[in-house]
């Protein structure tokens, strides 16, 4: 359980966590490449991921079953219906909907650096499968580093301004970065430029977390931030690699993934301004980071 003061740092290793799966995946793209040919991977080289991916199957029911819930969920009198559930998710719709366009930063910068990087160095920078699987695998461990810093600077110093600068950060880099990469293609650059990306990512994302989490309403606490996540995996994060497709397409400019990525640093912008104003305005999140 997250200890006061540190709620940052401990929420960070939800996400955390996931860079392990990001670095295994990577390794098995990256060794099947360099070991097989690529018509054996086309044959039936590509099922092995998939049967590792299946080891850890027990492993998380496991998991699952020992999990512990905290001592106020534990000690509540009234547990909500759900019914009771839903109807004060749609109270609280504006709530999940800026939760949904903070999250936006996260999501779109997370796919945009490791489910389309290799895409995007194979077929816009020319590179080869096994250099952009290498790539996206040192990306994985840089964002494992970056998410405990950036959780732990948001308990030191506010979740807030750590938001507000990473998104700023990101508005004003994002394009001259990729453009960097684009108008010299090669390993390192494209390492560099998506290392700098990993760094936003893993900062916001580290701050992020438990920023949501504070500011959803404490009944809906766990329905809400989901809803707010899924939705903004599947309308920001999911879509990245084809809006980014679709943006080179239209604009013949191999940089342009950039202002996807601009946008949603700017919906996540105006949302965190906007639902800091609104909690503090209840003095809801002074007493939940207090706590």
């Amino acid at each position: 359980m997250a200890t006061p003061g540190r709620k940052g740092f401990y929420t960070s290793w939800q996400s955390g966590s996931q860079q392990i799966s990001i670095v295994v995946a990577a390794a098995l793209g990256y060794g099947l490449n360099v070991w097989m040919e690529p018509a054996v991977v086309a044959d039936w080289g590509w099922r092995i991921p998939f049967a590792v991916g299946c080891v850890i199957i027990p492993f998380i029911f496991v998991l699952r079953r020992n999990l512990q819930e905290t001592e106020e969920f534990a000690n509540r009198k009234h547990r909500p219906t759900m019914r009771e559930v839903m109807a004060t998710l749609v109270k609280n719709w504006t709530v999940v909907i800026g939760g949904m366009l903070m999250v936006a930063m996260t999501t779109t910068a997370f796919y945009l650096i490791t489910v389309y990087a290799p895409t995007f160095g194979k077929t816009v920078l020319h590179l080869s499968t096994s250099d952009a699987l290498l790539v996206t695998l040192l990306v994985a461990i840089s964002n494992f580093f970056w998410l405990p810093i950036g959780g732990t600077l948001s308990d030191r110093f506010g979740r807030k301004p750590v938001l507000i600068a990473m998104t700023v950060l990101t508005v004003l880099t994002a394009y001259p970065a990729l453009s960097y990469v684009v108008n010299a293609p090669s390993f390192a650059h494209m390492l560099e430029t998506l290392l700098w990306f990993s760094f936003l990512y893993g900062m916001y994302n580290g701050a992020m977390i438990p920023a949501l989490t504070e500011i959803m309403p404490v009944e809906v606490r766990v329905a809400g931030f989901s809803l707010a996540y899924s939705l903004a995996t599947a309308v920001f994060g999911g879509f990245t690699p084809a809006i980014s497709t679709w943006f080179i397409h239209i604009t013949e400019d191999k940089a342009s993934p950039a202002y996807w990525m601009i946008f949603a640093a700017l919906c996540a912008l105006c949302s965190t301004l906007a639902l800091y104003r609104r909690a503090n305005t209840r003095g809801q999140v002074m007493q939940e980071a207090a706590q």
